[in-house]
């Protein structure tokens, strides 16, 4: 049965949307199975007011780049339909649907269901008690690479903590993505092919399980080596 998920990260003016402050940038990652299928949804928008110097700082969107942006209510269907009925991922998620359902709320719509939330602050406090637990800190403790993130960004965020999800929840062994790339690969000089497989809503490319049965000629080798021994033990 495949598990539909939505890994999703916000930036805003600041930090209470009940005072004012607006979502001006969204990512989402699509996972199925705790894989990441590629498929995206990712939109700034324009908040309708200034940008406080301090949150510019985190994220380094200015007013001057967000004038020309969409409204969220021009997206907002879009955005609801990409999000499905999926359970929605976020680190320190409250502060993430307190946005986003305030923005709905001034567009006259319904609230995302907070039964959907999975807080990964919250599995990473359980994981990891007393440690830090930032994202920043979380993939260095899976080393996972983040040289990239000079600035807060909603799909880098999002795509960072896909990968940090799968590490607290279990590691690779949960979502194991042998996948190689479109023309195929190589493991320890073994060469193979690829098979796509369909996810329902995209296609994944996965590598076949190597084979471990041994062939004729090894079969063979064996059997010459088990008759060269000395009284072996089981035959006593």
């Amino acid at each position: 049965m495949q598990m539909r998920e939505i890994i999703f990260d916000t930036e805003t003016t600041g930090l209470d949307p009940q005072s004012g402050d607006r979502l001006v940038e969204i990512g989402c990652i699509e996972m199925i199975n705790k894989v990441a299928t590629g498929a995206t949804f990712h939109a700034y928008f324009n908040p309708e007011r200034d940008m406080p110097a301090e949150a510019e700082r985190v994220h380094g969107l200015s007013v001057t780049f967000l004038a020309d942006k969409p409204l969220f209510k021009t997206r907002a269907v879009e955005l609801l339909e990409f999000l499905g009925d999926s359970p929605l991922v976020a680190h320190n998620a409250s502060f993430d649907f307190g946005f986003l359902n305030a923005e709905l709320a001034i567009c006259g719509m319904e609230p995302v269901d907070r039964g959907r939330m999975v807080d990964t602050v919250k599995i990473a406090r359980a994981k990891h008690p007393g440690a830090k637990n930032s994202l920043d800190a979380l993939c260095s403790r899976y080393g996972i690479d983040r040289s990239h993130r000079t600035l807060h960004g909603a799909l880098l965020d999002a795509e960072l903590l896909a990968q940090v999800y799968v590490e607290l929840l279990g590691g690779r062994q949960i979502g194991l993505e042998l996948a190689a790339d479109a023309a195929g690969g190589t493991n320890g000089g073994a060469t193979f092919t690829t098979t796509p497989i369909a996810t329902g809503t995209s296609e994944r490319t996965f590598r076949p399980a190597r084979p471990h049965t041994a062939s004729p000629e090894e079969l063979a080798t064996h059997e010459t080596f088990v008759k060269s021994l000395k009284e072996p033990l089981w035959l006593n």
